[in-house]
């Protein structure tokens, strides 16, 4: 039994001051408002001058480090071992477009690392697929040679590159997924597309949660893929139409549908404060979830290089780009998320525990994670006054804890 001792809690509706968490197993057994608690036996760990919330999820990432989800058998499991020290206590690793050969291969790592998780590493969750099914126009650093038009399944390459290699049709992408299905959770799309509400209608049957991104569509064709399912917008303001008072557009939409959650990528670059700001006010903290977008130049030195998927990028001074400048993901991690949306963006803490933790538990159907409550899951990150991670639980085994 672990006790920790003294902290401010964070809950979904108010913090808790100088109050301790009884962990039993993998469990909060108890919550309680005063600053120690010492059962029998317990070991007690001091969080006073802390602040102790959820466990972080982080719905849309790439890679950490130096490594990319693609670049090895093991890389999903060694990424999963790096995440605690970030505060992360589960993640979807997530694609780019790519051949159905590495499509195969990423998702039997994901579920190998997810059946057989490591000791001390954050829960990998089903895999979130930035997929073959993206509009060209709005690919960013998606390979074009890799997009697929869901009405033509039997196609092997993108009108807008014809001939192209790998030559291979949407259909085998799609076949890769039912193969793998346990192991894939997002999928995002573009609705717009030639035959992609059915495409939106087959995912959402098959049980993932579809995600509109890399995406021109209008406000109707959003809107008309919300009622066909989809629940979920792919890093909200990047890589869609822009928002506009007579056009809203995808943007438009997923503020305006309260049954859809949107990713933000909160590194105060991708999308200017005072967006991020607006989303916020306009769904509240608890329809945002917070994403890193982050890439294997995480946590690297500006003017490193790094791989997304089988593209080369850099780590520019504020986020990752290809070699001719276009954004290519972030080198964001979720403790600076968090630390941004409380002192950049202007949210409270309780707004960040939300959409750092528990709204992406909910998204993902995650029951008793996400939150600090007796009986949730032990998934807890304890940071300092500026912060910064000091420790983090998953499943109420410390993980991490400064050397």
């Amino acid at each position: 039994m672990i006790v920790v001792a003294g902290g401010d809690l964070v809950l979904p509706d108010r913090i808790v001051t100088g109050g301790s968490l009884v962990l039993d197993g993998s469990r909060i057994a108890a919550l309680e408002s005063k600053p120690r608690v010492d059962p029998a036996g317990a070991d007690v760990i001091d969080a006073s001058q802390c602040y102790v919330v959820p466990g972080f999820i982080d719905v849309h990432v790439h890679g950490l480090g130096g490594l990319d989800v693609f670049d090895s058998d093991a890389a999903v499991a060694e990424i999963a071992g790096r995440m605690p020290s970030f505060g992360v206590a589960a993640f979807c690793p997530t694609s780019i477009a790519c051949e159905p050969a590495a499509l195969r291969g990423f998702l039997a790592a994901v579920g190998r690392a997810r059946l057989a998780p490591a000791a001390r590493a954050a829960r990998v969750l089903p895999a979130h697929l930035e997929s073959n099914f993206l509009n060209p126009e709005f690919a960013g650093a998606q390979p074009l040679e890799c997009l697929r038009v869901p009405a033509d399944l039997d196609a092997r390459s993108t009108p807008l590159a014809p001939g192209a290699e790998p030559a291979f049709s949407g259909r085998e992408i799609l076949d890769v997924i039912a193969a793998c299905r346990a192991d894939v959770g997002i999928v995002t799309v573009a609705s717009e597309l030639d035959g992609g509400l059915d495409l939106v209608r087959t995912l959402c049957a098959d049980g993932h949660r579809v995600s509109l991104g890399h995406s021109g569509a209008d406000f109707d064709q959003a809107i008309a893929a919300f009622d066909a399912g989809a629940r979920h917008a792919t890093h909200l303001f990047n890589r869609m139409p822009a928002l506009a008072h007579r056009a809203p557009g995808l943007p438009g939409a997923a503020l305006a549908r309260e049954d859809v959650a949107a990713e933000l990528i909160c590194d105060g670059h991708h999308v200017h404060p005072a967006m991020c700001r607006l989303a916020m006010s306009a769904k509240g903290a608890r329809g945002i979830l917070a994403i890193t977008d982050g890439t294997a130049g995480a946590g690297l030195p500006v003017g490193s290089s790094a791989r997304l998927g089988s593209r080369a990028i850099r780590v520019g001074p504020y986020a990752a780009e290809l070699e001719n400048g276009t954004l290519a993901g972030s080198t964001l991690t979720m403790d600076r998320a968090f630390a941004n949306i409380v002192s950049v963006f202007g949210g409270s803490l309780v707004d960040a525990a939300l959409m750092c933790a528990t709204n992406p538990a909910r998204a993902l159907g995650l029951a008793g994670h996400g939150v600090i409550a007796e009986g949730a899951v032990a998934d807890l990150t304890v940071l300092d006054r500026h912060l910064r991670v000091v420790r983090t639980f998953i499943g109420g085994v410390e993980a991490y804890a400064p050397s």
